[in-house]
């Protein structure tokens, strides 16, 4: 076995091994920054530098929310409720919210000015008030510690199995400032909390914790620990944060390779991971669709850019001439709801049904190969539009190239609808429109995250992640019988 040293200096040349069986070759950035104390991580093929403040402000967070498990778990259910429902009312007085919309604006516009997405960040009314309604809905959900979930009776003993805490909860989210109100579903299940949240929104989410959830945490009883929030911009911290094997779970709140890139450092240290990763809906209608019941759910999944929005249509061959145009018309009809134009991406097949393009409409040609790729848009509705010879040709390029998340079916057939949920590879299949997939919209718990199927099946839970199902379970024998022996 080889000797262990530490590492307290990078040459330009040197090699990392990754993957088991490649090397990354150190370059002069890489060298020149790494200073004494810095910590490389591997994450699958990624090399990934770590300054020794960025990892020293994850280090005191996380274990500020480990030390909080134990006196959490002294605090009634009552001092819980007290919490949510003080969380709440804070976010409903008119001072404090003028200290959270100011710390708001600021990020904002120092966002605006470095060009990056405002859409998420703005703490308007409509945000604030579904906070409120996740804080009181976990206000109102029964204690959820110690709940039996099962029992075994024996002669003389028995043994309940039931719900426990899991721990410290790493929480990596993007720039949205709601988070705090999803976040602390995980409290109402006897577990504490450490959040990093995207660099836009660390001034209100800094605001958000100072006037609201400290001193809720505080007038409740609770330790003021038990929702900490990680102090720095720098993608580093959320690095050392999952690479932190005191976490009983990380969960990556976000798109695309970053996300994946922070699983991989928390599955290295053996922390279970939930990952909200590349998003996108596609909607497929059947031979029997009816087209208005079609253009609706097109339009109203094209409301705004989230992971659930419908981002890919198939058609088949045998509508394609009533479908395509159809399809057209509904996404056009979504970028005049928000004042612009739109954009679809059609293949081949499709592009040789249209005849006219509705006004305002953007056209691009793709390849098959493409039907997977997420359009990012900002204001203007963005999706792509295919011809497949029907409803199980679409289902088989659904599982090669979707993000295995969301399918919706437009058909009169509960038989179609059926055989679509038993073949489509995604935890969320519906006959309507994509953007019902929302734990507080459609199950009423607020959502931690939201799980695509690209990593594999989940185990033993739906691809919703809420404070509710945040536990593990533990087994407690009771003897009435003392001589009882094996």
């Amino acid at each position: 076995m080889a000797e262990s040293v530490a590492l307290s200096s990078l040459c330009e040349g040197d090699r990392v091994v990754v993957g088991g069986d490649r090397q990354v070759i150190v370059d002069a950035a890489l060298a020149a920054a790494f200073a004494p104390g810095d910590r490389l991580i591997v994450a699958g093929t990624d090399v990934l530098h770590i300054p020794a403040a960025d990892a020293d402000v994850a280090a005191v967070a996380v274990g500020a929310a480990v030390g909080a498990v134990t006196p959490l778990a002294r605090c009634s259910g009552a001092s819980i409720t007290a919490f949510f429902e003080d969380f709440a009312r804070r976010l409903e007085d008119p001072s404090i919210v003028a200290l959270l919309r100011a710390a708001n604006e600021r990020d904002a516009a120092d966002a605006a000015a470095r060009g990056r997405s405002t859409t998420r960040l703005v703490l308007d009314d409509a945000m604030l008030a579904a906070m409120v309604e996740g804080l009181r809905m976990w206000r109102d959900t029964p204690d959820l510690r110690d709940v039996e979930v099962a029992r075994v009776d024996h002669d003389g003993w028995h043994v309940a199995a039931r719900q426990a805490p899991l721990g410290a909860v790493g929480f990596v989210f993007e720039g949205r400032p709601n988070v705090f109100a999803d976040a602390a579903g995980v409290v109402r299940s006897g577990n504490t909390a450490v959040l990093r949240i995207g660099s836009d929104a660390l001034g209100t989410a800094t605001a958000i914790v100072e006037h609201a959830v400290t001193p809720a945490l505080s007038a409740a009883g609770l330790p003021t620990d038990a929702m900490v929030l990680v102090g720095s911009r720098a993608h580093a911290a959320g690095w050392a944060m999952f690479a932190d094997d005191r976490l009983a779970l990380a969960v990556a709140r976000g798109s695309g390779a970053a996300v994946a890139q922070l699983g991989a450092v928390a599955r290295a240290v053996g922390t279970p991971v939930s990952l909200h990763g590349t998003g996108g809906a596609w909607v497929i209608a059947a031979d029997d669709a009816d087209e208005e019941r079609l253009a609706a759910t097109i339009e109203n999944s094209l409301d705004r850019k989230v992971c659930n929005t419908v981002n890919t249509v198939c058609v088949p061959t045998s509508r394609a001439d009533d479908l395509v145009g159809v399809v057209m018309d509904a996404v056009a009809a979504a970028g005049r709801r928000r004042g612009v134009g739109a954009r679809v991406h059609v293949t081949a097949a499709a592009a040789a049904h249209l005849d006219t393009s509705p006004d305002g409409l953007d056209i691009v040609t793709i390849a098959d190969e493409e039907l997977g790729h997420e359009w990012e848009w900002e204001n203007v509705p963005e999706c792509t539009v295919a011809v497949v010879a029907d409803v199980d040709d679409a289902v088989e390029r659904f599982n090669r190239w979707s993000p295995h998340f969301v399918c919706s079916v437009i058909t009169t057939s509960d038989e179609v609808v059926e055989r679509v949920y038993a073949t489509v590879d995604a935890p969320f299949v519906g006959d309507g429109f994509t953007r019902w997939v929302d734990g507080q919209y459609a199950l009423g718990e607020p959502e931690l995250g939201l799980s695509n199927w690209e990593g594999g099946r989940l185990l033993g839970r739906g691809g919703v992640l809420s404070g509710a199902s945040v536990h593990t379970v533990r087994l407690l024998a009771r003897f009435n019988d003392v001589s009882i022996r094996r």
